[in-house]
């Protein structure tokens, strides 16, 4: 399918189009309508099928521009390198939009990274640790989150964040999108979804 048979703004077209991406991947095709919809998600497909690109687009869409601060997209990632590639992403995306993306990891100085998120975000990419370290110390509030992603659920899980991502979830708005991407089910898995989520929709992309 063509990204323009997507019903995407003029900006995310052009955003991709700048990349050379005009057709979507099997997971970006089931994935946009499915996010737009408005339901919970559970997506299962490999690193490398375009999965960032598959949610960040649907969530980028249904974007509204506020003058608040606090951020109203929020992505879970398990690793630094994982926040780094997501935000890069985020920042082609929205190469003709006015949307702050800001990520911030462990095993960096948090005074270097207060700033930005003091400054005013709108995505927020991040890893566990750091981002419940950011709304205990009070310089951050999730009271605006619509969209709540946990992408590489497995690794995340295998790593042992489940506890954090529990408190995470305990902390954000009831009224919320979520969407969780993974390459495996496991039974954990299946619990985290079983406890939060609301009658979700899976999608399957098998590797193109």
């Amino acid at each position: 399918m063509n990204f323009t048979e997507l019903n995407i703004s003029t900006s995310l077209v052009n955003a991709l189009n700048d990349l050379g991406f005009t057709q979507t991947t099997t997971i970006q095709e089931r994935a946009y309508p499915a996010v737009m919809s408005g339901r919970d998600i559970v997506g299962i497909a490999q690193t490398g099928t375009g999965k960032t690109i598959a949610y960040m687009l649907p969530c980028l869409r249904l974007w509204k521009f506020t003058k608040e601060k606090n951020p109203q997209i929020l992505v879970v990632v398990p690793t630094r390198e994982l926040v780094v590639q997501v935000v890069e992403h985020v920042e082609q995306l929205t190469k003709y939009m006015n949307v702050r993306v800001v990520g911030v990891y462990g095993g960096v100085n948090m005074i270097r990274q207060t700033p930005l998120i003091v400054a005013g975000v709108d995505v927020l990419v991040a890893t566990p640790g750091r981002l419940l370290d950011f709304v205990l110390n009070g310089s951050l509030k999730l009271k605006s989150i619509k969209r709540f992603v946990i992408d590489e659920v497995d690794e995340m899980l295998n790593l042992g964040f489940r506890p954090q991502l529990i408190r995470i979830i305990d902390l954000l708005p009831t009224k919320r999108q979520n969407l969780m991407f993974s390459a495996t089910i496991s039974e954990e898995l299946k619990d985290l979804v079983h406890d939060f989520f609301i009658e979700p929709l899976e999608i399957e992309a098998s590797p193109t």
